[in-house]
């Protein structure tokens, strides 16, 4: 059997708009869509039909299938997955120049994240930790993880590894948080200020380069191309880092005995960050692109400039992959999550993330041995008007 004709009634097609956010599980109808089909029709947040990806084997078939792209006949009108017009500002009705474009951005970019440069990056990261967490603890208990340390922690790391001065680094906040919201017109506000800002930083390093991705794009391009692509790291890193120690500190507080194992023995803690990186985020983790040609997936045809969620977490549930995935275990013999994509959509900033991680738990429950929250999973809050859907909060306590 193929479909490619969505079905016209509303009520034939799940919607995701007003789907409470769950944490550390799926929520009920993420559950009954991947027990229903691989890929599902659904209606996205911006009220627009969509595939949802909902299991492991075809979300990876999908990630190296190159009719998936970032781009659409008729891009004002195309589908859309959230109204922002930061997503909308990278969909382009050239197809081959969108592949060109990842393609060059992933030449540009992955020296810059090379096994060599992460590696001397370590004790960059543990100085920058150590700081974040005196300033935490000195603040007293109890107190909001999220914005006393992991929110800073996330941002501080990025800005080294991109070359962000800190006296750049406030409004820098402030306009990222900006262009995560859903508000069009707030969006189109802070998006020539990013750019902006981000390319004035560029201007500076051609006379004060120094070990840094802009320092190194100032060889290869002009400062208004690297605004873009030093936006494109900063909003990719900065609150999945933060959510991911958010979420990772809950689930080893809610799971004593793991945590001591992790302590006690670093093959064990990075066993802990896979999971972490595995379960933490339930679904919500999306890619959106559009289908440049039919494609065929399973018993459906994903027809020409349909809209495809590409759901990194929610496939890391799938019971044809993941033993009670629901269960988190640090232990898991195997554990081959999509959390950070695959093929040519993988994340290149997976190696730093994983170190970041690892530091934060290790130092958060050495230094703070009774971090733990004070409201039970099912009361934290989770952004609803953000791309990132990682906690409004994390309050704790030691």
């Amino acid at each position: 059997m193929t479909l490619t004709t969505p079905p016209t009634a509303d009520t034939d097609v799940p919607s995701l708009a007003g789907e409470p956010q769950s944490v550390l599980k799926l929520s009920p109808l993420l559950a009954d869509l991947q027990r229903r089909a691989p890929v599902c029709r659904v209606r996205t947040p911006a009220g627009d039909q969509a595939w949802l990806v909902t299991r492991h084997d075809q979300l990876k078939e999908l990630l190296h299938d190159e009719r998936l792209a970032r781009a659409h006949a008729d891009p004002p009108n195309a589908p859309r997955y959230v109204d922002n017009p930061f997503l909308d500002l990278l969909v382009t009705d050239d197809v081959d120049a969108a592949r060109e474009q990842h393609r060059q951005m992933r030449r540009l970019l992955t020296p810059q994240f090379s096994a060599r440069r992460v590696l001397n990056l370590e004790p960059v990261v543990q100085g920058i930790a150590e700081q974040c967490l005196e300033r935490f603890a000195a603040a007293g208990s109890p107190a909001d993880l999220h914005g006393g340390f992991s929110m800073p922690f996330s941002l501080t790391v990025l800005c080294a590894l991109i070359g962000i001065p800190p006296a750049d680094q406030m409004r820098l906040v402030e306009v990222l948080s900006a262009m995560g919201e859903m508000d069009p017109d707030r969006v189109r506000e802070t998006q020539s200020g990013l750019f902006g800002l981000l390319g004035d930083v560029a201007r500076r390093k051609r006379t004060e380069p120094g070990d840094d991705v802009i320092s190194r794009l100032t060889e290869q391009m002009p400062d208004d191309q690297i605004g873009p692509i030093a936006s494109g790291l900063l909003f990719a890193g900065l609150d999945s880092v933060a959510s991911h120690v958010d979420l990772g500190v809950v689930l080893f507080a809610n799971h004593r005995d793991q945590l001591e194992a992790a302590l006690a023995d670093e093959k064990a803690m990075r066993g802990g960050v896979e999971e972490i990186l595995r379960s933490a985020k339930a679904g919500g983790s999306v890619l959106p692109r559009y289908a440049t040609a039919d494609v065929p997936v399973g018993d459906v045809v994903i027809g020409t400039g349909d809209l495809v969620l590409l759901d990194f977490t929610l496939v890391n549930f799938d019971t044809g992959v993941f033993d009670e995935p629901e269960v988190f275990d640090i232990a898991r013999p195997s554990n081959p999550h999509l959390t950070f994509g695959h093929g040519m959509w993988h994340c290149i900033g997976a190696p730093l993330a994983r170190m970041q991680l690892r530091i934060a738990y290790t130092l958060l429950f050495t230094q703070l041995p009774g971090l733990a929250p004070t409201k039970p999973v099912d009361e934290l809050q989770v952004h609803s008007d953000k791309l990132s859907a990682g906690l409004t909060e994390l309050p704790v306590t030691w």
